[in-house]
């Protein structure tokens, strides 16, 4: 069985990577100044949150455009017997339905999709241990059955420098961007049923990282299989870059690697947003399948 992977751009998977491991993306939109650019193509993080810092108001996103959907996996459809296609969470945008829809469309080619629940580094490693798993010729059933199994080891955190994006966007409930406000909290955030609900609210970002530590401490604890983790941050490397090297000395039997919140994600995080994700580390695991 032949097997295209495909995402979309919220899982930043950086393009030399996507084309090492012939992985498909579509990409979302981001809406500056009245100016559409598809995130991953047409700008680049550095230059969104730049644009972000001049805009009076704050950017919009989008899922791609249905047409867009379609005309990929018609052309997949010709050299491909399956597609498994994996997106970000469905309760915050609609893309997954969209990928959905098109199920039925292509009787030679199975289309499989698979709900991140999340976004991100989190959706990435299931992308790419699809990719894996399909390289290693197991068929398109068994791989979506692991991906569910990683889904099921995976956490994710986050905190951000102000909730208002996330309210304005309509990425969590106003009343609890309403109360960060006021409190000057920094609440740590993360998904729960397919949508970014507030985690534990903490007075400040120093206290809010060290609790995310102790989660992931907890993790290592009780996991019998290694970890690989990945710090994400919102325009702020260099922070991201202290927070790893603190991680990578308190817990050194992890795996940790950094990456990014791209336009889309930023849209609703803002920039300054750190985050910590973490999940079965399959490449070291030799117990797995």
């Amino acid at each position: 069985m032949k097997i295209a992977i495909v995402t979309d751009s919220t899982a930043y998977i950086p393009e030399p990577v996507r084309r090492e491991k012939n992985i498909f993306m579509l990409p979302l939109v981001v809406q500056l100044n009245g100016d559409i650019y598809r995130e991953e193509v047409d700008i680049t993080p550095e230059e969104f949150y730049r644009k972000v810092k001049e805009m009076p108001s704050l950017p919009t996103s989008s899922q791609p455009a249905i047409g867009e959907i379609y005309q990929l996996f018609k052309t997949l459809s010709k050299d491909y017997d399956a597609i498994i296609s994996i997106h970000l969470s469905s309760g915050i945008s609609g893309t997954f339905q969209s990928v959905l829809s098109f199920q039925d469309e292509f009787p030679t080619c199975k289309i499989y999709a698979f709900d991140s629940e999340s976004s991100c580094y989190v959706q990435a490693r299931y992308v790419l241990e699809a990719s894996r798993l399909s390289e290693k010729g197991l068929d398109a059933e068994r791989i979506m059955e692991r991906l569910d199994q990683l889904k099921s080891r995976s956490q994710a955190y986050f905190i951000v420098d102000d909730l208002r994006n996330l309210q304005k966007g309509g990425r969590l409930s106003g009343g609890a961007a309403v109360v960060g406000s006021m409190l000057k909290i920094k609440p740590i955030l993360h998904f729960s049923n397919k949508h970014i609900v507030v985690f534990e609210k903490i007075r400040t970002q120093k206290k809010a990282l060290k609790r995310i530590e102790d989660i992931l401490g907890e993790s290592v604890k009780e996991t019998d299989y290694p970890l690989i983790a990945t710090v994400i941050h919102a325009n702020v490397e260099e922070k991201a870059s202290a927070w790893m090297n603190e991680l990578k000395s308190l817990f050194p039997e992890v795996r940790f690697e950094l990456a990014y919140f791209g336009p889309v994600i930023g849209t609703h995080l803002g920039e300054g947003a750190l985050g910590l994700t973490w999940t079965e580390d399959s490449e070291r695991n030799r117990l797995e399948s």
